[in-house]
Parts: structure tokens; C-alpha cells; sequence
């Protein structure tokens, strides 16, 4: 129980008497018979108000995404006579971000009312939400009943699966170009699959002319992709993936990245499998097909986090000649920053050629780029660091063509637009007849 501003205004009445008493003793009865009322009508209220009159059901998905508002659903129901405003917070957890908390509602007699806000989790794992807190006033509002209501939740945050979502949606709706920004037509010239209405994205020379002129209206064939063929996405879990972009580290886009391509291919009919490393092999997968690859996929990677140790590509690529029999695309998501590790990422991607083909994806630091554009004017500190920045990303971009002409794909991109190149490319390869 909370003193409310109105118990204490009450108090200054007796307060003020004893004050009196001071200059004048025989207030002192007056003073005790205030002081008795206010005690009595204080207590009378608290014991009023001590029974539970709140009660609070938690609605919640056992799965969220990390960096995505993730909703919970608060239902709260009243046990009172009387019309209430109550207060209401949950137990959450770190690192997060909360919006809509704390929240106020009112609840009439008897009523029921929800509260909705939003969790935007900042890093993967299994957390648990835990008991509610909600306040609400006595009937003659002299206390402020505070209620610590037991619940418990576990919920699994996940890499993005919204975006896996999305596409999902898009893909019903024949839309998927609207999230890849790749061609409607989905198959470049391999076998036919089936005639659909032209659109805007179809090239001009898809037209079938003689289905256009039986319906009157522009009619485009559409080409089914190679279907069973291997994407092999090796992870790269060392120190220079703890660095964050946009409140997510680089590790976090380059799994919310592959695990998209993942559904992409395995949509698509193609095999995918996953290789995660630091200074040692964090998670393996076999290659497989199906829907349910890329459940697979996140139930294997969704406590699985960045290391402050370097990676190692000897024991990654070592392992990966093991377990590939086939010819595979091999995506690498990795960054690079000193000339060692430039090395041997282009000593193994040499060797993945010819039998396989390699895609080295290479994040860029987008407050080192800006940092490098920035105008120095009389700062010599500053004039340093815009130099410094120049020099790194000089090296980034020497590195990148150094892999090109070794015969590999190489995809320089900031994170913020991993997914949808990532995704591109891949489409881009596969209607290019490359792997």
C-alpha cells in the first residue's frame, strides 16, 4: 500500500493542530481526536481496498524476432463494485526496447480491458517474461494499492523469421519481386512452367503473342529455375561480427540474411545447408530440402552468438571439403579487416574453384564510409581519422577485386541492404545458369 497526495494533504490537519499545542495545551485532545479520525477513516480505506480486484492474463507468442516489434497482449479483468484506473507494467527482459509500458486503463465494474505494447528484443535467445505490477486507488483514494501479480512466459527470440514471413505472403500473392526487387520472371529460359498476365518487371521479349491476342490482354510465359541444386551458407561468428549496425550486430543481418536466402532456395526447390565458425565450428548442418529447412535452420542458430576471438577459415573450409560432394554455391558472409584474414579468405576461395562456386559476401562499416566523406575543415584530428577511414576502405575495395579476379562472386553491401542484394544475387546466378 502507497500513501496517495490525498492521505497526505489529510495529514496536515493533525499536523498543523500539533503545531497549536505548542502555544496552546489544551488543543491537545482536539489534536489526538483528529488524529484518531484520520487514522481510522485511513485505515477503513486500506482494509477496503486490501482484496485483490485486478486480475492480468498475458497473451504472447512463444517466438519473436529480434530487432522487430514483437506484440504482447495484456487482459486485465476487474473484481470491484466501483469503476477503476489502474496502472499496469510487466517483467521484461534485457537487452530490449519496450514501447507502450507502462500503460493506463480503466476498468468498470466488473469490466475487462486490454492493454497491447510492443518488445523489440536486441539480441537472440531464451528469456522469460515474468510477473506484472498494476496500481490502482482505494475507494476513498487514500492508498495507492500496489499488486505484484506471479505469471511467467518463455518466449524464444529468433532471427527475423517477419521477413521470411513477408516473402511468404508476397510469394502467395504471385508478388515476390515487390521485396527482392528481382524479375517477375522467375525462371530466365529453362523449362516452361506456365502462362500469367504480364506486368511491368517481365521482360519485353516474354510475351507469348498468341496467348495475347486469344485474351486480348498481354499474357508472359513464366520458366521454372534448376530445381536441386546445394547453397552451403558458412556464418562467420568472430569478433569483428559483434559490431553493430543500426542496434543489431553484423552477425545478426547476415543470419537474418541467410536464413531468407535459405527460404528463398528451399522454396524454390534447392538444397541448404549451414556452416557457423568462429575459432571453432559453432553449428553444422547437412544440406536438405523442404519447408522445414529453414525451421532447421533457426532452431539451430537462435542462441547462437558472436565471439570476441578470430575466426578460423583453415578449420571452416577445411571442413566444409569434407562434407561437400557436389557442386555447391558457397555463401560466405564474413568481414575482413587485416591482411592475414584477406589472405587466407582468398587462399580457400581459390580453392573452391572450379569444382564450386563461391560467393563472398563482405560487409561494409557505414560509419566508416561516413566518417571518410566528411568534410575535416581546420581539424587536424578530424582531417586524421577522414585519412585513416580513406585507407581502410581502399583495402576493403583492392580485397574485393582481388576475389572477383580469382573467378569468385563478391557482394559489397552495408548491412542495411544485405537481405534484398543477398537475394538478388542469388536469383541472379540462378537465372544466369551459373551454378
Amino acid at each position: 500500500m502507497i500513501p496517495s497526495s490525498k492521505l497526505v494533504l489529510l495529514m496536515l490537519g493533525p499536523l498543523g493542530l500539533a503545531l497549536l499545542t505548542l502555544l496552546d495545551e489544551s488543543l491537545m485532545s482536539a489534536m489526538l481526536l483528529v488524529d484518531a479520525a484520520v487514522a481510522g477513516l485511513a485505515g477503513l480505506d486500506a482494509l477496503l481496498c486490501w482484496p485483490r480486484r485486478v486480475q492480468v492474463h498475458r497473451e504472447v507468442r512463444s517466438v519473436f524476432s529480434v530487432g522487430r516489434d514483437n506484440p504482447v497482449t495484456l487482459h486485465l479483468r476487474s473484481r470491484a463494485r466501483r469503476s477503476l484506473w489502474v496502472d499496469v507494467t510487466d517483467d521484461t527482459f534485457d537487452p530490449t526496447e519496450i514501447d507502450g509500458l507502462p500503460a493506463r486503463v480503466q476498468l468498470r465494474a466488473h469490466g475487462t480491458a486490454s492493454v497491447r505494447y510492443q518488445l523489440r528484443p536486441l539480441r537472440r535467445g531464451a528469456y522469460r517474461l515474468g510477473a506484472h505490477t498494476v496500481r490502482y486507488d482505494s475507494p476513498l483514494r487514500l492508498w495507492i494499492r500496489q499488486l505484484r501479480l506471479p505469471a511467467s512466459d518463455e518466449v524464444h527470440v529468433y532471427p527475423d523469421v517477419q521477413a521470411v514471413r513477408a516473402y511468404e505472403l508476397l510469394a502467395r500473392q504471385d508478388r515476390a519481386s515487390a521485396l527482392t526487387r528481382a524479375t517477375r520472371r522467375p525462371g530466365g529460359e529453362n523449362e516452361f512452367e506456365r502462362l500469367r498476365e504480364y506486368s511491368r518487371d517481365d521482360e519485353f521479349r516474354a510475351i507469348d503473342w498468341k496467348a495475347t491476342a486469344r485474351r486480348q490482354k498481354l499474357i508472359a510465359r513464366q520458366y521454372q529455375l534448376e530445381r536441386n541444386q546445394t547453397i552451403e551458407l558458412m556464418l562467420d561468428a568472430g569478433r569483428l561480427m559483434t559490431s553493430e549496425s543500426q542496434g543489431l550486430p553484423l552477425f545478426d543481418h547476415a543470419l537474418n540474411a541467410a536464413l531468407l536466402l535459405a527460404h528463398v532456395a528451399t522454396r524454390g526447390g534447392d538444397r541448404v545447408g549451414l556452416l557457423a565458425f568462429s575459432d571453432r565450428i559453432r553449428a553444422s548442418l547437412a544440406p536438405t530440402a523442404g519447408r522445414s529447412t529453414t525451421v532447421k535452420l533457426v532452431r539451430a542458430t537462435y542462441d547462437l552468438h558472436p565471439e570476441l576471438v578470430e575466426p578460423d577459415y583453415d578449420a571452416a573450409f577445411s571442413r566444409l571439403g569434407r562434407d561437400l560432394r557436389q557442386r555447391t554455391l558457397v555463401v560466405v558472409l564474413t568481414r575482413v579487416s587485416d591482411d592475414v584474414s584477406a589472405q587466407a579468405l582468398a587462399r580457400y576461395t581459390r580453392g573452391l574453384l572450379p569444382r564450386h562456386l563461391p560467393l563472398i559476401i563482405l560487409l561494409r562499416d557505414p560509419e566508416l564510409e561516413s566518417t571518410a566523406l566528411v568534410d575535416p575543415r581546420d581539424d587536424e584530428a578530424m582531417l586524421f581519422r577522414r585519412a585513416a577511414a580513406a585507407e581502410i576502405l581502399g583495402w576493403h575495395d583492392r580485397l574485393a577485386r582481388r576475389l572477383r579476379q580469382l573467378g569468385a562472386h563478391v557482394l559489397d553491401v552495408e548491412p542495411r541492404h544485405l537481405t534484398v542484394d543477398l537475394v538478388n544475387r542469388y536469383l541472379e546466378i540462378k537465372v544466369r545458369h551459373l551454378l
